[in-house]
């Protein structure tokens, strides 16, 4: 049986989106995942985290920002295996 999978509490880091300063928690792998995607794409996590806010935005019951963020990183995960 393998060994589970080590579980960490969100982190509370700021952001600034269009030139607002907010503050968003998420788990550590979350934030490394983000991280990845904003060097793949050579975005600063805070022009990443914007882009994904525009986004948000036009849905027509947009979610939390944080949801936002989750729910996108699965679909560029996603996206980024059908890639491959």
């Amino acid at each position: 049986m393998a060994a589970p999978l080590p579980l960490h509490p969100p982190v509370k880091r700021s952001v600034t989106i269009a030139g607002h300063p907010t503050s968003i928690s998420l788990e550590p792998l979350f934030w490394d995942a983000l991280e990845a995607a904003a060097a793949r794409r050579g975005l600063p996590v805070n022009a990443l985290v914007a882009r994904i806010d525009v986004e948000r935005m036009e849905a027509a019951d947009p979610p939390n920002l944080t949801s936002a963020i989750r729910q996108w990183l699965w679909h560029a995960r996603s996206a980024d295996q059908t890639a491959a």
